[in-house]
C-alpha cells in the first residue's frame, strides 16, 4: 500500500499466507484483519477497495493487516470454495492479533462473507470487537447472522451484489444498511466517500 508496509508469511492450513502489514502513525488500537473478494475473480489483497479499508482502518489506529487466499499471489494452496479460505482467515488472525488488544475484522464481497464467518468461529472471550463489511457477498454464499453493531456499506446499483440481495440478509436481523447512492459494486470514483463513511461510523460507534 505504501513504502512502509511489511510483507510477511505466516502458516496457513494450505501452505504458507502472504500478508501485508501496515502500521498506524500512533501505536495501535488493535489489529485489524482484511479480507479480499472472490480470488477467482481476480480478487486480491491489492484490491483498490481492500486498500481504502485498510486505510481507513489505519486513520484509525488500527494495525492492518490484508492477506491472500490460498492460491493468490505468494500464498500457497488452491482455491477450495470458501471453506479452505475461511481456514486462511482464521490462521492469518491466530498468528497476527495480539490477545491482549482489540480485533477487527473486515471485508469486501466474498471477502465480507469470510470475515462473517470468521467472527462467527471465534470462541466467547476472543470476539471481534468490530465488523465491518462492504459489498457483502450475501446472494452466491451463505451469510451468518451478524453482530448487531456490524457496520454493513452497499452500493445502491450494485450489478454484482444487488442490494435487494443484502437487505433481504439484514431485514430479519434488523440490521441497518448504509446505501451509498448511484454507486456500484466496486466503488469507482467513490472511494474516497467510502473511507469517509467508515471512519464517520467506527468513529461514531466508539463514542458509544
Amino acid at each position: 500500500m505504501n513504502a512502509n508496509t511489511q510483507r510477511v508469511l505466516v502458516a496457513g492450513p494450505a501452505g504458507q499466507i502472504e500478508c501485508a502489514i501496515d502500521l498506524p502513525a500512533t501505536p495501535p488500537i488493535g489489529t485489524a484483519v482484511v479480507c479480499h473478494p472472490h480470488p477467482q475473480h481476480g480478487g486480491t489483497m491489492d484490491n483498490k477497495v481492500v486498500q481504502t479499508l485498510a486505510r481507513s482502518l489505519l486513520q484509525l489506529g488500527w494495525r492492518s493487516v490484508r492477506f491472500n487466499f490460498r492460491g493468490v499471489g505468494a500464498s500457497q494452496g488452491g482455491w477450495d470454495d470458501g471453506v479452505g479460505e475461511i481456514d486462511d482467515a482464521m490462521a492469518v488472525i491466530e498468528a497476527q492479533r495480539d490477545a491482549a488488544a482489540p480485533l477487527l475484522l473486515a471485508g469486501f464481497s466474498f471477502g465480507g462473507y469470510v470475515a462473517s464467518q470468521a467472527a462467527l468461529r471465534l470462541p466467547d472471550g476472543a470476539k471481534a470487537a468490530q465488523l465491518v463489511l462492504v459489498g457483502p457477498s450475501t446472494e452466491k454464499q451463505a451469510m451468518p447472522a451478524v453482530p448487531p453493531e456490524t457496520v454493513v456499506v452497499h452500493g445502491e446499483v450494485d450489478d454484482v451484489v444487488p442490494l435487494a440481495a443484502t437487505l433481504a440478509w439484514a431485514r430479519p436481523q434488523s440490521l441497518p444498511v448504509i446505501v451509498l447512492p448511484g454507486v456500484g459494486h466496486f466503488f469507482h470514483g467513490q472511494l474516497g466517500l467510502l473511507k469517509t463513511v467508515i471512519v464517520r461510523e467506527l468513529l461514531g460507534r466508539a463514542a458509544l
